[in-house]
């Protein structure tokens, strides 16, 4: 399997797919190699044969051209449109026209950065985003989860790692199919499951779609208590192995700010110590 990332390595990885040859650079250096705007995936080699419909188009937000090349194959293998921008400002420019169904963000961009990137497309559209970092340091995983992102992925990273993780983000932001659950009214709160529309006393509360999915995995099976790692396995379809279980306690954290009138002493969404979460109706 693939290693993408920048990390104190020889120059050159080898990697057992003939599609992931990458060069891997001392922490902090950056190729200077010129970057297009915006830079169709279908310029670099075919990795191989796609079949079906397209899968939605990902934007992929990175400095670095080489991440940039192998994350687009590994999606274009699934069916994705990828677009390819190198920073921040124009990756907004981007958005301001067009609209992915999920953006991979990279932290340190030059320019407007990839926080900065992350509160000007929260504060404007509801698009799923993973953020990808060099960065090990839990204080700045959770400031991205705080901010609204969706999953975090640190460098180095395998490549069908993270299209697997796109897939699952986009599988768990959009509801497919009719055996979905009825809504779900309770004194106070409303979640729409088919319309993703959740309302409090009657006003609309704007959730990114982790927070949806939380809170409905949550009130759709009210005072069962959830561990952390049952969360990240049924909400990120992932498990403490690969992701750090403080992002359920950051997305918690964050859902309480927005439906609860006192998210020291919540309502609904309650934390039964040392186990997890539970939903009180």
């Amino acid at each position: 399997m693939g290693v993408v990332g920048i990390i104190g390595a020889p120059p050159l990885a080898r990697c057992t797919h003939p599609i992931d040859y990458v060069p891997v650079l001392p922490c902090g250096i950056r190729s200077t190699q010129p970057l297009g705007y915006p830079k169709a995936v279908n310029q670099v080699p075919d990795p191989g044969p796609t079949t079906g419909a397209t899968s939605g188009t990902v934007l992929i937000v990175d400095d670095e051209p080489m991440v940039r090349e192998v994350v687009a194959r590994y999606l274009e293998r699934d069916n994705f449109r990828v677009i390819e921008l190198a920073d921040g400002a124009d990756a907004l420019e981007w958005l301001s026209a067009s609209r992915p169904d999920l953006v991979v963000l990279d932290v340190m961009l030059p320019g407007l950065d990839g926080f900065e990137l992350l509160r000007h497309i929260r504060s404007q559209w509801d698009i799923p985003v993973i953020m990808l970092t060099a960065r090990a340091d839990e204080v700045d995983r959770i400031v991205g989860l705080e901010i609204g992102a969706d999953d975090y992925v640190i460098k180095p990273f395998s490549p069908r790692e993270l299209a697997a993780r796109v897939r699952s983000v986009l599988r768990r932001s959009s509801i497919v199919g009719s055996d979905q659950p009825e809504r779900l009214d309770y004194e106070g709160l409303s979640i729409d499951p088919v319309s993703r529309d959740v309302f409090v006393d009657g006003a609309t509360v704007e959730l990114t779609p982790k927070e949806f999915e939380l809170l409905l995995t949550l009130a759709s099976e009210p005072r069962r208590v959830f561990s952390r790692r049952q969360l990240l396995d049924l909400v990120w379809e992932s498990s403490p192995d690969f992701q750090d279980p403080a992002t359920v306690t950051v997305h918690v954290g964050r859902l309480r700010q927005k439906i609860e009138t006192n998210p020291s002493s919540p309502r609904w969404v309650r934390t039964a110590r040392g186990v997890g979460y539970r939903f009180e109706p």
